[in-house]
């Protein structure tokens, strides 16, 4: 079966802002999987979990959230209420009896380095092996 999945990534706008200059294409460059959406977010403490969730219900077939480090974030706890938002997103995807690897939250620094293309990549193949949303 040849499947590219749908994936949607949720990133704070300050860990990002480097991360996505010229449009993306620097990514691309870098080997960002094309088939990943960007959704710059002011805070990722502001992501509630009906907006996760939206995601799959609009197609997504993995979704990860990419926000400060947990003690070092710019709106000082917003990493941390995000964590614990995909934490409660996991849950819900348990009882549903999908896979909670669909979802995933990840902190990093403010930058372009090694770590937000090699995270992308490793969401890509994760949702690879586990194939299309059941949603």
């Amino acid at each position: 079966m040849n499947f590219t999945p749908d994936i949607r990534l949720f990133s704070c706008h300050y860990t990002s802002q480097q991360s996505c200059t010229e449009a993306g294409n620097e990514l691309q460059q870098l080997g960002f999987p094309e088939n990943i959406r960007i959704c710059r977010v002011p805070c990722t403490g502001k992501l509630q979990e009906i907006t996760l969730l939206k995601a799959f219900e609009d197609g997504a077939d993995g979704v990860y959230v990419v926000g400060c480090p947990a003690d070092a974030c710019h709106n000082i706890k917003g990493s941390q209420r995000a964590a614990k938002r995909v934490a409660a997103v996991k849950q819900a995807l348990v009882e549903l009896a999908v896979e909670p690897e669909r979802v995933a939250m990840y902190h990093l620094d403010r930058g372009l380095h090694p770590e937000f293309i090699n995270i992308a990549r490793e969401m890509n193949e994760r949702i690879r092996r586990l194939g299309p949303s059941p949603f």
